[in-house]
């Protein structure tokens, strides 16, 4: 846990360079609920970035990739991020879940699924991931 806190943290500081951040009203809802360290300097952090809208089709994306079990059926959870990025070709969707969605072995399906119903297919990474060169 502390080795993630610190990479998520290298991230943050170089991301804004590198890519255009955005998040979302799951994203922030989420945060909110949560109780951890500095949980209001994390709000105040993500809620500078703007923020994906939630259209009318993103439930029923939601819906698809439940009845489809490509994630657990809490519609305001996994199902939900994976929706948002898809929907709104996000190239990336940026994760510490390596259960539901930065998971090799979920990749296909995710894949699958989304090419059925039209979307774009974002990368499913973990900060460190992305930080590359930068560690």
């Amino acid at each position: 846990m502390i080795a993630r806190r610190e990479w998520t943290r290298q991230f943050w500081h170089v991301a804004e360079e590198d890519y255009s951040l955005l998040t979302s009203p799951a994203v922030i809802e989420e945060l909110e609920q949560g109780d951890f360290p500095n949980k209001q300097d994390v709000i105040d952090l993500v809620t500078t970035l703007p923020v994906l809208s939630i259209d009318e089709n993103i439930g029923e994306i939601v819906d698809t990739y439940i009845q489809h079990k490509v994630m657990p059926g809490d519609p305001r959870g996994d199902a939900l991020h994976l929706a948002l990025a898809s929907y709104h070709k996000c190239d990336f969707l940026l994760t510490w879940n390596c259960k539901h969605l930065a998971n090799a072995n979920k990749f296909g399906h995710i894949r699958q699924i989304n090419v059925m119903l039209g979307l774009f297919v974002p990368l499913l990474v973990t900060p460190l991931e992305l930080l590359g060169d930068s560690l």
